[in-house]
């Protein structure tokens, strides 16, 4: 096939979400509580989530339904193209045929909503008034307030302190789908008051921003928390992307050889990647990977270990690569990856080395969202280009060693709000960091001790 955009119809829109749990190589363990260091149950979760949702976080059935009210609002957006890469492929005089899903064209203009509107659905059931949320770049943040705005439910988000001053558009549709935004940390909840008594010039974290969004959902019973990346709920409402990615690579008469996604708490690689691992497990030779900033090092150099999802140790304790729940990362532009932890689902996979995972700096990253805007047209956002500059990477190498394979990225949001990051690159003012041995030492260090694991 000559194409460049390969469709599908709304009659194609997947009906169930895939549930990658009981196709795990061994099941995943238990969630910890806080305060007592016991397997969480249904009960410890109940404060914060609607029940439907805490039954998805544990299910164990290899799909759950799609309900008929959230498929009426993903037909708003989905399907999503899946594009052939094609004047990519050229520039980069590569054998490999590239492939990148859009998960731009969502209202939000990412991955996100695939997610927000069913927890905003499953909250409106469930006779919430509000919803409140934490966000980094501010992708998730705006996703929330759309999909509260579809239901008719209201929305706070704490949006990490400097994203907030960097992306002031994110803040603006925020505010166009009717959200309250605060820069996290604030003074409205206990645990930003403490955070600002200990650090009151701190830049802010999403671990903070977590614990503020926490508390506010537990301290008001018409309200619950949504989160947007880490937990297993978020990670099956996303696996639609990967589920229609299947569906067209089929069409296309393709089959992938590498599969590449971005990864900052692991949503849209999972909800890409995810429908593949059982063809990886059954001996398929097929590529997964994770690629994250050297900033924020997570995967490739994080402890797998118990930890809190928060910076105030409200959360559960999950096992996961952490870089410790203290960790305040440097500003780099890609906010949506600067967080400690990530998805236990995809924790257990690269442990188990059935995913692999990779760091880039921040300045090559550019770069090669420089080539692909300058060859697909497209402005990537800066989450997204960590896994541009990683199909680069596996392109050139087809070149090096005429393979003639198949890569396909997940391309999980533009950058339209983000040209202040591409001003930065272009006048030369980026800065690559490395996150110092020393900090990720004493990080480490202050990781929660758990009895007996």
């Amino acid at each position: 096939m000559d194409d460049y955009r390969i469709n599908l119809a709304e009659s194609e829109l997947p009906q169930a979400w895939y549930n990658i749990q009981p196709d795990l190589p061994r099941p995943l363990p238990p969630y910890l509580h806080p305060a007592t260091g016991q397997p969480v149950g249904p009960q410890d979760l109940a404060p914060i989530f609607p029940l439907e949702i805490i039954m998805q976080e544990v299910s164990r059935e290899p799909q759950i339904p799609i309900p008929d009210e959230v498929l009426r609002h993903y037909r708003l957006w989905r399907p999503t193209p899946l594009h052939r890469a094609r004047c990519l492929e050229q520039a980069l005089k590569t054998p490999a045929r590239i492939y990148y899903k859009n998960e731009s064209v969502s209202p939000a203009g990412s991955h996100k909503p695939n997610t927000a509107v069913p927890q905003a659905y499953y909250n409106k059931a469930a006779g919430m008034r509000r919803l409140a949320t934490e966000t980094g770049a501010g992708q998730w943040g705006s996703a929330l307030a759309f999909a509260c705005n579809l239901v008719g439910l209201e929305c706070t988000v704490y949006m990490v302190k400097v994203s907030y001053y960097q992306k002031p558009y994110r803040r603006s549709l925020m505010h166009l789908w009717g959200a309250q935004v605060f820069p996290s940390p604030t003074d409205r909840t206990n645990a930003g008051r403490g955070i600002l008594a200990r650090t009151p010039d701190t830049s802010g974290s999403l671990g903070m921003a977590i614990s503020e969004a926490v508390e506010d959902a537990a301290t008001h019973p018409d309200t619950n928390y949504s989160l947007g990346s880490v937990l297993n709920h978020v990670a099956l409402h996303q696996t639609v992307i990967g589920l229609e990615v299947k569906r067209q690579l089929a069409l296309a008469g393709d089959a992938p050889d590498v599969l590449i996604g971005c990864v900052g708490g692991g949503s849209n690689f999972a909800g890409f990647a995810f429908p593949f691992v059982p063809d990886k497990l059954q001996g398929r030779d097929l590529r997964i990977i994770g690629v994250e900033p050297t900033a924020c090092p997570t995967l490739t150099r994080g402890a797998y270990a118990y930890d809190f999802g928060d910076t105030s140790g409200l959360t559960p304790l999950m096992l996961m690569y952490t870089l410790g729940h203290n960790f305040v990362p440097p500003g780099i532009h890609a906010g949506g990856l600067r967080y400690h932890g990530d998805s236990p689902l995809l924790c257990l996979l690269v442990h188990d080395r059935v995913i692999e995972a990779r760091a880039y700096p921040q300045t090559p990253v550019f770069e090669a969202a420089r080539l692909f805007v300058q060859t697909e047209g497209l402005i990537p956002a800066p989450e997204t280009a960590h896994a541009i500059k990683a199909a680069v990477d596996e392109a050139v190498r087809c070149r090096e060693t005429g393979r003639e394979e198949c890569i396909v990225f997940n391309f999980s949001g533009h950058g339209y709000l983000d040209l202040g990051a591409y001003d930065a690159f272009l006048e030369g003012d980026l800065k690559d960091v490395e996150f110092p041995e020393e900090e990720l030492q004493r990080a480490l260090r202050e990781l929660p001790a758990v009895a007996g694991r």
